[in-house]
């Protein structure tokens, strides 16, 4: 097949930007950043709020859904000049179950990448969401995350079970011995057994919503 030009690829973001890639499926990079994490909201709390109090001290994560945030994916640019008032966004925490796909999940972590490298390139600030699924993964989920930087995890939904415990605290010790974060944002319970210096966010915050309503 001959190459296109640039602007001809339109499909997947590839139009807008291909980035220098890390491992055997090109993750993009992301560049670490050190930050302070004091107040955080929902992407959904952020693009409906037309005057957010103070966004420069909010962070905004995507623990929510898949499909009430893919509309960053299908519009960057819109949603990169919304997400450029506030303190950092975090990257999309796109699904990463056990029993998708490979390709599935492989198609996740690299969206996931992309739009943080993007999101960089624009001037935002990032916090990567580390994500995985089982040992197998991990010979490609970490790469194109930063090492010693702030980084966030999600442990809603992995302490149902001891299966879904154990998927999760192998996972968090390989993110240590891999990326050595200097910060890490665990949104709902500390998990027992992770180590490191925690910023614990409990979920389903109401602060934001309840300042509105002042």
């Amino acid at each position: 097949m001959k190459m296109q030009s640039f602007q001809e690829r339109n499909c997947n973001n590839c139009n807008k930007m291909i980035f220098p890639g890390a491992g055997k499926y090109d993750m993009p990079i992301i560049t670490p950043e050190d930050i302070d994490v004091d107040d955080m909201i929902s992407f959904n709390d952020a693009r409906r709020s037309r005057n957010v109090k103070d966004p420069q001290n909010h962070v905004v994560h995507f623990y929510l859904y898949d499909y009430q945030f893919n509309c960053v994916w299908d519009r960057p640019d819109r949603y990169t000049y919304l997400l450029k008032k506030y303190k950092a966004v975090l990257t999309p925490g796109y699904s990463m179950y056990t029993d998708f796909p490979k390709a599935v999940q492989i198609y996740n972590s690299y969206r996931r990448h992309w739009m943080g490298a993007y999101w960089q390139l624009n001037g935002l600030h990032v916090i990567p969401t580390i994500g995985w699924s089982d040992k197998d993964s991990y010979s490609w989920c970490f790469d194109g995350e930063p090492e010693g930087a702030t980084v966030a995890v999600s442990s809603v939904g992995t302490q149902a079970d001891s299966e879904s415990k154990k998927y999760f605290i192998d996972g968090y010790n390989e993110m240590l011995a891999r990326l050595q974060p200097k910060k890490i944002i665990i949104y709902g319970l500390v998990p027992d057994g992770c180590r490191g210096n925690i910023i614990n966010i409990k979920p389903f915050q109401n602060k934001f919503r309840k300042e509105q309503e002042q």
